[in-house]
């Protein structure tokens, strides 16, 4: 094919490929963490002028929106995400009292002060949205009274439920219809988020402190939790390969291994009690589709980068460029010929939420210049853009990368 007429998904597939596309790809919303907040992208469609349209919260602890067919052209994005979502909205309003969707069957109520609240199917409170806060902070974890490898049947519910909330009620079916009327009535790569976390999870169903404390003091309880998640994944793996696999150019996992100085655990701490559910879970993906794997994790990974090449991860997200070892050019020149880089296209630390329309312009063109050459790199912002961005520094962002493109 020649580069020069490069479809959009022929365009995500050759930098996943590790071959130099026509320019350089564009991703906006293909995933919960390369997306925009709600109120972000209504500023952004308003500042745009686009009048109307839906804005569609689909995951609920980030709030992140929807990205509408009219800003994806604007952006020249080569990506869309297939998500797992409901099948009816209910109308909502964001914090700063623009319009939105929820998904229907999300037990939702505002609290005094402004806050609100997610109610589980039984009743009980799973997450809470402070006052003043934009995002959900999960305060269920079903099972942080478990005692010993044994208990973790009595709760094996949620462990097959896990990372598919019942708010989002589409099944197999549904996701096959979805992926198969993107890929034929549109030429862009089609984005399979998967999710399924391993580490992630067992902090949220044991609650964060009792895992950490797991992995060091009761290793059997951690590694029999993880085990029996990930044969729990196995039976959701097979049928979502069979259902979309052949529709995606690229499938995407969750686990936020990372902090701002540093992986969360000494890394042979992970190479003992993570890695291996990582390898037989990821490994399992990769099998059955044939397809590229793509990672999200924040954070400083750089220490795990190797272990994760080896496990079989393709490409990588955010690439948080402001983190601990994860500057742009020492990832390329380390990296480049084994990760495709999905993400590190401008700091959301400080540059784009903070600094001028110069500001971005110059990071762009510096992170470009870093992740560009030979191919191996998928533009978008160091995660998803979050409230308090200004519609004019995005589309400062999109501007300077037609330039460096």
């Amino acid at each position: 094919m020649d580069k020069n007429t490069m479809t959009s998904r022929e365009r995500i597939e050759a930098a996943l490929a590790h071959r130099a596309p026509d320019r350089i790809p564009v991703d906006l919303g293909a995933s919960e963490s390369s997306g925009i907040h709600g109120i972000a992208y209504n500023r952004l469609k308003g500042f745009m002028g686009l009048a109307g349209g839906r804005t569609q919260i689909y995951d609920l602890s980030q709030m992140i929106a929807k990205v509408e067919p009219a800003v994806l052209d604007a952006v020249n994005a080569d990506a869309l995400p297939l998500l797992i979502e409901p099948r009816a909205w209910k109308p909502w309003r964001l914090h700063d009292g623009s319009p939105c969707e929820m998904p229907a069957k999300a037990s939702l109520r505002n609290t005094a002060g402004g806050g609100m609240e997610l109610m589980a199917e039984d009743g009980t409170l799973a997450a809470v949205c402070p006052p003043g806060s934009y995002y959900f902070d999960t305060c269920c974890h079903a099972l942080a009274n478990v005692n010993a490898p044994a208990d973790i049947e009595a709760g094996l519910a949620h462990l097959k439920s896990f990372d598919w909330p019942s708010f989002c009620d589409e099944d197999y079916h549904d996701l096959r219809r979805k992926a198969r009327e993107l890929y034929e009535k549109t030429e862009r790569a089609i984005v399979g988020n998967l999710w399924v976390h391993v580490f992630a999870a067992g902090q949220i169903l044991r609650g964060f402190e009792n895992f950490m404390i797991d992995l060091l003091a009761d290793k059997p309880l951690a590694h029999a939790l993880m085990g029996r998640l990930v044969d729990c994944y196995e039976e959701r793996v097979r049928r979502y390969v069979e259902a979309v696999g052949e529709y995606c150019s690229v499938i995407q996992v969750n686990d936020d291994l990372g902090t701002q100085t540093g992986p969360q655990i000494a890394p042979e701490t992970y190479r003992e009690m993570i890695k291996p559910h990582h390898a037989r879970l990821w490994g399992l993906i990769k099998k059955l589709s044939g397809k590229p794997l793509l990672l999200h994790s924040c954070g400083s990974i750089y220490d795990l980068i190797p272990d994760l090449i080896e496990i079989g991860v393709d490409a990588i997200n955010p690439v948080q460029v402001r983190a601990a070892n994860m500057d742009t050019k020492k990832l390329k020149r380390e990296f480049g010929k084994d990760l495709t880089f999905w993400g590190g296209g401008c700091d959301t630390q400080q540059v784009l939420g903070s600094g001028t329309p110069g500001d971005v312009r110059e990071e762009v063109r510096r992170r470009c210049a870093d992740l560009a050459p030979d191919g191996g790199f998928v533009f978008c912002q160091v995660h998803n853009i979050q409230p308090n961005v200004p519609p004019e520094n995005i589309m400062a962002m999109y501007a300077a990368l037609e330039q460096a493109g």
